[in-house]
């Protein structure tokens, strides 16, 4: 029992002892503009390298790690910033779009957990959020790529190909990837697990130009009422766009910020704190109100309702039996006529039967009477002619 105690506190120490070696990486100061898409890409193998050395030899190479990230003293991310990692074999993205409002610095804690010997890795990131010197674009377009994750679009070599798509076809240099949203974000569903199918993402991107013939072009009549049919709109620009993006024309959406008041744009957070005198004082002395009205309402409609559909389903239960009454009279009549169809056919075939001069089959007539047990001779002459007299009688 010693023994146990005795290796249940080196567990418990060498434990500690390791929690409070947890390593922490250095701090890493990063910038971000207001207006501009900011990723920042989680390595494993930055994390990796910092781990302590497992006394495990069965330990993989390649072991998973997940990551976690929350602003400093928070639980969560603040709402501009978005953390994503597909798999534990994947590295993780911190990606968003900075607005006026969170100019400033704000500080994010990265950890790194490895799911094989669940070691923690540490890491402060700074972020410093300034305005943008070229200022807001005015002229947006927010694109919907059917055939691509977010996850995938956030390096920078896939952004390059999306600009270039782009340049070709609104025409001009220096477009600025804005955001990146995945279509989960934005109510999309989640696709099925089959024939490799994707989510969907949504990439904003601004100029300073105005927007193109063909890109208005999609937002004509004739083309919103092909997209109300699910029918393809008929632009010619979506030729020249890279194949490997596969754009839904239908959900794209341009943005005009110069014929958009500003209050409109961009909702105003507020501190959530009521300024001074702002409290709500209810009234001191409250006026007399009448609830007769709603009395009426509430109680005496819903009763003369009631009493008005028991009284129609009376009148229709007890006093319009007109039909029950014919409809039972013309089955009596029936059962009559074939009674009396019935017994005027027996007169007949007894009649019948007294008239004929035919003498009556020997397997008719009475041989023994179970009553007496006399038995009759069927051949002796003087005897009633038992055909004239009924079946039954003639067997007493």
């Amino acid at each position: 029992m010693a023994g146990r105690c005795l290796i249940g506190s080196y567990f418990l120490v060498g434990l500690l002892f390791r929690w409070g070696l947890t390593v922490n990486l250095p701090v890493l100061n990063l910038h971000a503009v207001v207006g501009e898409i900011f990723i920042h890409e989680l390595e494993k193998e930055g994390f990796k390298d910092a781990f302590p050395p497992s006394m495990d030899q069965n330990e993989p190479s390649d072991a998973p790690v997940t990551f976690h990230a929350n602003l400093l003293h928070h639980p969560d991310l603040p709402r501009w910033l978005r953390y994503i990692q597909r798999t534990p074999y994947q590295p993780g993205y911190l990606y968003g779009s900075a607005t006026k409002q969170d100019v400033g610095k704000q500080t994010i804690e990265v950890k790194a957990y490895n799911r094989y010997t669940y070691e923690t890795v540490r890491q402060t990131v700074n972020i410093s959020i300034v305005k943008s010197s070229e200022g807001e674009m005015p002229y947006q377009a927010d694109f919907f790529v059917k055939n691509w994750d977010v996850e995938e679009v956030l390096p920078t070599d896939v952004q390059e190909l999306f600009q270039q798509a782009v340049d070709s076809m609104w025409e001009q240099e220096g477009l600025t990837v804005i955001n990146i949203t995945s279509a989960l974000d934005r109510g999309g569903r989640v696709p099925l697990p089959i024939e490799n199918r994707k989510e969907g993402v949504y990439i904003k991107v601004g100029s300073k130009d105005l927007f193109t013939e063909c890109l208005t072009k999609t937002k004509s009549p004739d083309n919103l009422y092909r997209c109300k049919l699910q029918q393809q709109p008929v632009i010619t620009c979506y030729d020249s766009f890279r194949p490997q993006f596969q754009i839904d024309w239908c959900n794209l959406t341009l943005i005009d910020l110069t014929r958009i008041n500003a209050t409109e744009t961009m909702p105003i957070y507020g501190d959530g704190v009521l300024e001074e005198g702002s409290e709500f004082n209810p009234p001191d002395v409250a006026p007399d109100r009448m609830f007769l009205c709603d009395f009426f309402l509430t109680f005496l409609l819903p009763f003369l309702l009631g009493l008005l559909l028991a009284v129609i389903l009376a009148y229709i239960m007890c006093c319009r039996r007109e039909g029950v009454q014919k409809r039972d009279m013309k089955t009596s009549d029936i059962q009559m006529v074939h009674h009396h169809t019935v017994h005027d056919n027996t007169e007949e075939l007894r009649q019948m039967a007294s008239t004929r001069n035919v003498p009556r089959p020997l397997s008719t007539l009475p041989m023994f009477n179970i009553r007496t047990g006399e038995r009759t001779n069927p051949m002796q002459s003087g005897h009633l002619d038992s055909a004239q007299v009924p079946l039954v009688l003639a067997q007493q």
